[in-house]
């Protein structure tokens, strides 16, 4: 039987943008904060891991999120997402490897869980629409991963059936999750790996220009 799959789907941040925790360290150094201070705030703290994940469900505004963050790190509250983020740039080799997929007729979808999209867009420059055949933001669902219907709802939106589909996350967690419900999981770590294993799995060489 053949391994080649029919359906990408990505996610955002990390994935085709550089990793997430060089931005957040960066952004601590600059407010002069301890380094782990994000991380224990807002990812080990209870609280900061519900409001966290009532904004990537849409419960909670960015800018309610700003204020609760901006509280539990004592540094001002404007714009404070777009603060901890400001670092992350675009990664070209997995950006430029869905744009190969896509002229390989494979389809290529985003399944994001959501920062909020006000004040601070983290998708503003991207085109998703224009360069993807599906963009997933958690928000607009009501739900955020590792929820299954969320990965559900972007499969029907791909029209395409979990078996013929690879997800890509630099989260292991939301991958293992994507592999329960019949999918082929590559956890982002490295770029260039992650784009091999892809090129080996959908048959096609996603590196060449």
């Amino acid at each position: 039987m053949s391994n080649r799959r029919t359906g990408l789907i990505l996610d955002f941040g990390g994935v085709l943008t550089t990793p997430l925790l060089p931005a957040v360290l960066a952004f601590e150094v600059r407010e002069g904060l301890p380094r782990g201070a994000c991380l224990t705030a807002l990812y080990k703290d209870p609280e900061g891991v519900r409001i966290t994940s009532d904004l990537e469900r849409g419960v909670v505004s960015q800018t309610e999120w700003n204020e609760f963050a901006g509280r539990m790190l004592n540094v001002p509250a404007d714009g404070l997402m777009g603060r901890i983020f400001g670092d992350l740039r675009p990664e070209p080799l997995l950006i430029d490897a869905a744009a190969a997929a896509r002229r390989a007729g494979i389809k290529v979808g985003i399944l994001s869980n959501s920062v909020g999209l006000s004040p601070w867009d983290l998708y503003d420059g991207y085109e998703l629409e224009k360069l993807y055949d599906v963009v997933v933001i958690s928000e607009q669902h009501l739900m955020r991963k590792p929820d299954p219907q969320l990965f559900e709802t972007t499969l029907k939106l791909m029209g395409l059936p979990a078996e013929e589909c690879i997800f890509v996350d630099d989260t292991e967690a939301y991958v293992q999750a994507a592999e329960q419900l019949g999918l082929a999981g590559v956890h982002n770590q490295d770029p260039k790996q992650t784009v091999a294993t892809l090129s080996e799995l959908l048959g096609v060489d996603l590196a060449a220009s």
